[in-house]
């Protein structure tokens, strides 16, 4: 009995606020944008097949559209999947997957894993992303020492960050904690963002992306230093 051997990888896939009051007295300077690395387009990821080219910041969403492909096919074409208006993926081979939320990377391995139990000792796909959906990917709330406070959408075409919601929220206030930037996740998960190493020092990959319903929150200095 012949057994074959498959490897998968994905890539380019992706409010009961609280508030502090800030009093501020000057002008805040403009907050300079995170530097960002583009992943690779669907095109080169289809071509490849290495794990290193996963993207896991990019969120799928309902009604997005992914190539996939699974590298040890004899006819070696990709398919083109969509993902359901419940957030699942049909993946040959295993059926229906929750894909809403993950990020390719997330999904993935996600795919590897349940061939591994039930039909392959190694397994290996590409899955990369053909469209992505114009419909909302849901809100944040952000709130505390900001310039301007409040509800925002979340982009459908690129990795929301915590700083990225900052810069819209008009820049942070006069006396705001920059480094204990607090994230609450709908499901009671707490982060706490560093924003000044983020935006200032440049370690981009600690700015954590938002998902649907995050609260952020921006605590006040209690002296302005």
């Amino acid at each position: 009995m012949r057994t074959w051997t498959f490897t998968f990888i994905a890539a380019a896939c992706l409010a009961g606020p609280w508030a502090l009051s800030a009093q501020d007295s000057s002008p805040m300077p403009t907050i300079p944008k995170a530097t960002t690395v583009e992943p690779p387009t669907t095109s080169t990821v289809m071509r490849t097949n290495s794990m290193t080219v996963l993207d896991d910041k990019k969120r799928l969403g309902p009604n997005d559209y992914v190539s996939f492909r699974v590298v040890e096919d004899r006819d070696n074409e990709s398919q083109h999947l969509r993902v359901n208006d419940s957030g699942e993926l049909e993946v040959p081979y295993i059926g229906l997957v929750q894909a809403s939320g993950r990020s390719c990377k997330e999904l993935a391995y996600s795919v590897k894993a349940a061939l591994e139990r039930e039909y392959y000792y190694h397994a290996t796909v590409i899955i990369a992303v053909d469209h992505i959906s114009k419909e909302s990917r849901g809100k944040v709330y952000v709130y505390g020492s900001v310039k301007g406070q409040g509800p925002q959408e979340i982009p459908s075409d690129e990795s929301y960050t915590v700083s990225k919601a900052i810069i819209r929220a008009g820049g942070f206030g006069d006396f705001a904690n920059k480094r204990k930037v607090r994230v609450t996740r709908k499901d009671g998960k707490n982060f706490v963002v560093d924003l000044k190493r983020v935006i200032e020092e440049g370690h981009t990959d600690e700015d954590l992306v938002l998902q649907p319903d995050d609260q952020i929150n921006v605590p006040q200095r209690l002296i302005n230093m």
